[in-house]
């Protein structure tokens, strides 16, 4: 019950990834969503968000960088889950994609180095395929679930379905989430109409003060996992459409849908996310570097930028968590 608990926990919080020009990402994420055919032709699930728990010095770095506001659409926010369970997180958001930063203790029960993953749907329905897919893929009891979001008055609103491979995992989750028609439904999500029948997509989720910020989208993420997490994330992401490769160290990478996802298979210590890479809204002619707690954000020059962060530090890095929250 526990490690349910916190499962569903993580899909709260979001529950929490190149390319060098504009002009070449710009399309990628929209073409393969908007593709026509059968599901088996065409990709199901796409990087929405990942996460990382991380020091409280880098942590509060991040909260309190002027830069960040000129970065991305960027925003603290404390979220109420389903069971009243809360967390605060940093998000920085872009036009179809963003990511999350924690710090320890703000999210129940959840380490130093804890990460999460999640990948979604663009179409309604298609989280169904992807269920279907998974017993031939080796997953014969993955955990379903409805998160909720309670927008302040007691009122709990469905916010999307999601799916794990498993509830055994040590500090990191991947899930797979389709936003459900009700909180597209409610003003208080400040969603946009859709854009073609059975619009259920990220572009359609997040807002769109990105295009008045540097930041457009994620391309790629890398997080340090374990190798029993590596392999409870594989059959899900193969699921989706993703095409998944080994890699020399142990690990996988995962390319289609946009944003490239590697996951490195690490021992249980050195756990954690690692490096974000992003697609800029316009090219910047100088390097910009932004130095925030124990990580570092490199701008430019040109229209990219990556942010590197070191392996967790202090006590706790690795110890039995789950995904702190699925939002």
């Amino acid at each position: 019950m526990l490690l349910r608990r916190k499962l569903r926990t993580t899909l709260a919080l979001t529950v929490t990834l190149a390319a060098a020009l504009v002009g070449a990402t710009k399309g990628s994420a929209s073409t393969a969503r908007a593709e026509e055919g059968p599901p088996r032709e065409r990709q199901l699930l796409f990087y929405n968000h990942a996460y990382g728990v991380f020091d409280r010095e880098t942590a509060d770095a991040v909260e309190h960088s002027p830069y960040l506001r000129k970065f991305a659409d960027f925003e603290v926010r404390t979220t109420t889950g389903a069971d009243g369970t809360t967390w605060t997180g940093r998000y920085l958001k872009g036009r179809e994609t963003y990511l999350e930063i924690f710090g320890v203790g703000d999210v129940p029960d959840t380490a130093l180095g804890s990460a999460g993953l999640a990948v979604s749907t663009e179409r309604d329905g298609d989280l169904a395929t992807v269920l279907e897919r998974l017993p031939e893929l080796g997953v014969t009891d993955p955990l379903e679930f409805r998160q909720t979001r309670d927008f302040g008055d007691g009122v709990p609103v469905p916010w999307f379905d999601g799916v794990f491979t498993t509830d055994q995992y040590d500090a990191f989750g991947t899930w797979a989430m389709e936003y459900r028609p009700e909180y597209f439904a409610d003003p208080r999500g400040r969603t946009e109409p859709p854009s073609y029948p059975g619009d259920v997509g990220r572009e359609r989720y997040l807002p769109d003060v990105y295009r008045d910020r540097l930041m457009r989208d994620v391309t790629s993420v890398r997080i340090a996992v374990t190798a029993r997490d590596l392999e409870n994330s594989v059959p899900l992401l193969r699921a989706g459409g993703f095409d998944v490769r080994p890699t020399a160290g142990g690990g996988v990478v995962a390319d289609r849908g946009g944003t490239t996802i590697r996951l490195d298979a690490v021992p249980r210590e050195r756990v954690g996310l690692r490096q974000f890479t992003f697609v800029l809204n316009e090219a910047v002619k100088k390097r910009h570097v932004e130095r925030l707690g124990h990580s570092t954000l490199t701008v430019g020059p040109g229209a990219r930028a990556a942010w590197d962060f070191e392996e967790p530090r202090g006590t706790g890095a690795g110890q039995p968590s789950g995904p702190a929250r699925q939002d």
